[in-house]
């Protein structure tokens, strides 16, 4: 296999974990919401931060990596035309997502400390759980928009 073939593949795989883990993370987010069971969220909470560290953030290094050698490699300029556009959405995407991670912390504590004290959910954990839940249209937006970018390369 050849070395543009690889990077290539292994860009597709990043793609796709990314796309994946945000789905499956917003999936599971939502279900221990509904829940409103200050154990479950906490324990959800916790999962999903150990799964944005070990998968998404994994795939946040090697996109821009792979990606900026295939692009190298295909004779596309890094900041002009569909590749800027995707590098552009890829740094609003990243934006977006920082924040998230921050926020899905701060649901693990203080659905523990609720669960703790055997209080309801707070007014605090609410505030967030909007705030994460609207940053989450613009992030899988972008990712979604980035794969039509790579897949149909379109001239700008």
């Amino acid at each position: 296999m050849s070395l543009f073939l690889a990077l290539k593949a292994l860009h597709i795989v990043g793609a796709a974990v990314l796309l994946g883990t945000g789905a499956g993370i917003a999936f599971f987010m939502l279900m221990a919401h509904r829940t409103q069971d200050p154990r479950v969220i906490a324990h959800t909470s916790g999962v999903v931060v150990i799964a944005d560290t070990l998968f998404t953030a994994t795939a946040v290094a090697v996109q821009p990596v792979t990606g900026g050698a295939l692009a190298h490699m295909a004779g596309y300029p890094l900041f002009s035309g569909w590749v800027a556009a995707a590098l552009a959405l890829y740094v609003m995407v990243g934006a977006f997502w920082l924040p998230v991670v921050w926020m899905q912390l701060r649901f693990r504590d203080l659905a523990r400390e609720a669960a703790t004290t055997g209080a309801p959910l707070g007014a605090a954990y609410h505030r967030l759980f909007r705030l994460w839940f609207a940053f989450g249209f613009p992030a899988f937006g972008g990712v979604i928009a980035i794969i039509w970018l790579m897949v149909a390369k379109p001239a700008f």
